[in-house]
């Protein structure tokens, strides 16, 4: 059995419904309440016209004149509306077309409204009662009863419209509630899914302003980007059950070896140190997987801001300027200024530490590195480290930026891989792109990013 009360879409319709109908039946009485006042004054103006015809007739030729100003207007009008009554003082009638004094009628004088029998039938009549001269009691009125019938007529046709509104109303509702159902229906059998872990569900969106269709493509960026989160997470957790279980056992190892062999304290001392050592790297190893899970969360987004490149370039530069001197290598920056991106800063400045750390890995002595900043075309700026070092083959270029991935030259340099993993997830955070090309020789790795607006 439908519930309907209980659908969003029959409420809706039956509230709209409500409020038409309360509309409606205001309107009408505003219209009602306009239209008698107009008939009422109408009325009474014939009614005080006739009463007057009958003073006239009174103040001239005395009562028989107004006797027979009444019986005139009886026999000569074919008004059947109008009501005439002359009384003496006893309420005795001497003239009109009513039998006698109607009873609900009161002796004073003044306009009254109440319901005659005419023709067997109770009628509706408006009435003026005037006291004449000598205690005589005049009576003039119209029968009003084909006003109170057009009212009837009215309530009955807006009673009618009401109910056939609710009717419409409540199948209208019915109808989009079947439609909505069906769309409901979709996103519930999504959402289903992907909590049953088939995350890679999306809902179908084609492509118009249709309000559920955009809903549709909000909840789909949604999944895309908790889709993005899941197996950023599972990523680094598989890369820390893979790729940290051989140092770990190699440390096990070390450690069960400085136990069970009988060393010098020297010796002792030596293998506790490159312990320490090992744990330090195995430190370095998580804190580069969660900052790189934090890029992608995209929760830095949040912080973003307008950012000057060329003063993190500068920035950066300082750093490396000691570390440089002491390998003799040659730095030049090259930084156009007044190019700005959204981001955030800091980020920015590790990913630029990381190819300038990559750069100063592989350079050798006397060689050079160019740190240059540029416009790459009208819409993105090109954040490049150019060095003089042996490159990456072009058959590598995409591997090394994978996680804990070092391309076939970086056999005996330290690092554990994550370097350009970072790099490619801040470009990624900014909308940009991690390029990597050749220098001839060296490499040159360049962030692309959108300009600030």
């Amino acid at each position: 059995m439908i519930k309907l009360w209980h659908s969003t879409s029959v409420r809706i319709a039956l509230a709209y419904v409500a409020l038409v109908i309360v509309a409606g039946f205001g309107l009408s009485a505003i219209i009602w309440w306009r239209t008698t006042s107009y008939l009422d004054q109408e009325i009474d103006a014939v009614i005080i016209s006739d009463a007057q015809a009958v003073g006239d007739g009174l103040r001239d030729f005395g009562m028989i004149g107004a006797i027979s100003t009444i019986n005139s207007r009886i026999k000569a009008t074919a008004d059947e509306h109008a009501v005439y009554l002359l009384t003496d003082p006893l309420m005795v009638p001497q003239a009109g077309n009513l039998d006698a004094w109607p009873l609900k009628l009161s002796h004073g004088s003044g306009w009254y409204e109440i319901s005659l029998v005419r023709n067997n039938k109770l009628h509706a009549t408006r009435l003026l009662h005037v006291v004449l001269p000598d205690g005589f009691h005049l009576l003039v009125g119209r029968d009003v009863q084909d006003r109170v019938a057009i009212r009837l007529l009215v309530i009955n046709a807006l009673i009618w419209t009401a109910i056939a509104a609710i009717l419409l109303a409540i199948g209208g509702g019915i109808l989009v509630r079947n439609i909505v159902l069906k769309r409901v229906a979709t996103i519930n059998e999504t959402t289903n899914a992907i909590v049953h872990g088939d995350l890679a569900r999306r809902m179908p969106a084609p492509h118009s302003s249709d309000e559920f269709d955009q809903l549709v493509r909000t909840i789909n960026g949604m999944l895309d980007q908790i889709q993005l989160l899941v197996e950023g997470a599972r990523n680094t957790s598989d890369a820390i059950a893979h790729d940290l279980r051989t140092p770990l056992a190699e440390l096990r190892s070390r450690l069960e070896s400085i136990m069970r062999d009988q060393l010098s304290p020297e010796a002792t001392k030596e293998a506790v140190s490159d312990a320490v050592e090992a744990v330090d790297n195995l430190i370095e190893i998580f804190n580069a997987l969660l900052r790189l899970a934090d890029i992608k969360s995209g929760t830095r987004r949040a912080a973003f801001r307008a950012v000057e490149l060329s003063q993190v370039a500068h920035d950066v530069l300082e750093l490396f300027g000691p570390l440089l001197e002491g390998k003799q290598i040659n730095l030049k920056l090259d930084a156009r200024q007044g190019i700005s991106v959204e981001g955030d800063p800091h980020l920015l400045a590790q990913a630029l530490t990381n190819l300038l750390d990559n750069a100063i890995k592989f350079t050798p002595q006397g060689g050079t590195i160019t740190v240059r900043l540029s416009k790459r075309d009208p819409a993105n700026a090109e954040l490049a480290v150019l060095d003089s070092g042996p490159g990456i083959p072009a058959h590598e270029r995409e591997r090394v930026t994978r996680q804990f991935q070092r391309g076939e030259a970086t056999a005996g340099t330290p690092g554990v891989g994550l370097g350009l993993s970072l790099v490619e997830a801040v470009a990624n955070l900014h909308h940009g792109v991690l390029l990597l090309a050749d220098n001839a020789p060296g490499l040159a790795a360049s962030l692309v990013l959108p300009t600030a607006a």
